[in-house]
């Protein structure tokens, strides 16, 4: 079949959608893309409908959503007529992990510059990012103490 019937081979679902081959053999082996229909000589066959899954797959991957939140995703959009509670529920725990992420990522930089405003460009015995990485009691970013906005603990 081709793709003018409004039938893809995986080759060109891969194309249409951005999602590589062994991506989507991996989306239908775990369940969040239906098994497609084969032609006769057992090649799959993807509609449109499976071509939007798997753009709709590929925008929540490149937003940072964990498999098993897309799994949920996907079935809530199976279902059109319910509340979206749970989808918002979803993007809302999403959201705070982004930000966790986000201040983590900013007390990493802030360690960071730290170590390199802390060079005095000499040799090495004397180099304050090798002593930092030398000696983690040195490093504030992995004790549980908060960098405040000045690098500060």
């Amino acid at each position: 079949m081709t793709a003018a019937a409004g039938q893809f081979t995986i080759g060109e679902a891969a194309r249409a959608s951005g999602v590589k081959v062994p991506t989507i053999r991996y989306y239908e082996e775990i369940g969040l893309l239906p098994s497609p229909p084969r032609t006769e000589g057992g090649r799959r066959s993807y509609g449109g409908e499976d071509l939007r899954r798997l753009a709709f797959i590929r925008h929540a991957r490149e937003l940072g959503f964990e498999i098993e939140a897309i799994r949920t995703l996907l079935r809530l959009q199976d279902e059109p007529d319910q509340s979206c509670a749970a989808a918002d529920a979803i993007a809302r725990d999403h959201l705070v992990a982004v930000e966790r992420r986000i201040a983590s990522l900013t007390a990493l930089r802030a360690e960071l510059a730290r170590m390199v405003e802390g060079c005095s460009h000499g040799h090495v015995s004397e180099c304050r990012v090798i002593e930092i990485l030398a000696d983690h009691g040195e490093c504030r970013h992995h004790h549980g103490g908060r960098l405040d906005a000045a690098g500060g603990l």
